[in-house]
């Protein structure tokens, strides 16, 4: 039986993780806090939420505070997902060929990475349609611990339902022996794709700018001003005429003077 937890300590967590992460728990998410957090008191001998909260906001346990943040951020992604961003890619990244070079890969970031998949997609994409030109990939996402997994590049077998049937034995190796039920990505594509842990409330400096930004289903986590602060950090990391993807459930309309919408939650910059 699940810790309950009170309406004070829960709108501390709220506040915290709305610091950190810039996502606002409503009070329906209460049995999502409580669920997720369980396991983690029981494996630090806490005995509530309380004291849990005490433990991660008093500062001399980072390591802590990381690990509730990559429990209480939610990681939903598959492989493909949302195709006709997919097959926008396909054009946009065919256009930009005969340009590219040493000097300018095609670059796209996967700005809410999660473990991996939409990466990963986008990678197939870009071998397919760009073969040996250069381009690169960067995946981010705010829990380290959803990066490690996305860097292993290894996945149940039943998440390969998204991916096209041709491109499974071009970029995927299928499990044996123990293995067997899960797949790898294969290292020619993992080499390509990088991937670190990067708060969007907090961006580097060190990014470099991209042609093509997927910043999906992430927003609606966000509220007005934390939405315009990130679609605003993010607009300036994409080159002159460049895109940002959002996810379907998204608008951006009003939100940011930096891209304007050119289909389906596709905007350019303008």
């Amino acid at each position: 039986m699940l810790l309950a937890i009170n309406d004070r300590d829960f709108s501390r967590y709220q506040a915290l993780l709305y610091q950190q992460a810039g996502i606002r728990l409503s009070a329906e998410k209460k049995p999502l806090l409580c669920g997720r957090l369980a396991k983690r008191l029981k494996e630090r001998g806490v005995t509530s939420y309380a004291d849990y909260f005490t433990l991660i906001s008093r500062g001399d346990d980072a390591g802590e505070l990381q690990a509730a943040i990559d429990l209480l951020t939610t990681n939903e992604t598959y492989f493909f997902r949302e195709p006709k961003h997919f097959d926008f890619l396909v054009r946009h990244a065919g256009a930009a060929k005969p340009a590219l070079g040493a000097s300018r890969p095609y670059r796209v970031w996967s700005a809410a990475a999660s473990s991996g998949e939409e990466a990963y997609s986008i990678a197939m994409i870009l071998a397919e349609t760009l073969g040996e030109a250069p381009w690169e990939i960067l995946g981010t996402d705010i829990s380290s611990r959803i990066v490690e997994r996305a860097r292993s590049a290894h996945y149940p077998m039943e998440r390969a339902k998204g991916i096209p049937q041709a491109y499974l034995p071009r970029y995927c190796l299928k499990g044996t022996g123990a293995q067997e039920g899960t797949l790898l990505i294969q290292r020619r594509l993992r080499d390509r794709v990088a991937f670190r842990r990067l708060n969007l409330l907090d961006l580097a400096h060190d990014l470099g700018s991209f042609d093509v930004v997927f910043l999906r289903n992430v927003l609606i986590y966000f509220d007005l001003p934390t939405k315009r602060q990130v679609v605003e950090s993010v607009a300036a990391r994409i080159k002159p005429g460049g895109y940002l993807l959002a996810g379907h459930s998204e608008s951006l309309n009003g939100l940011t003077g930096a891209v304007s919408a050119e289909g389906p939650a596709i905007y350019r910059k303008t």
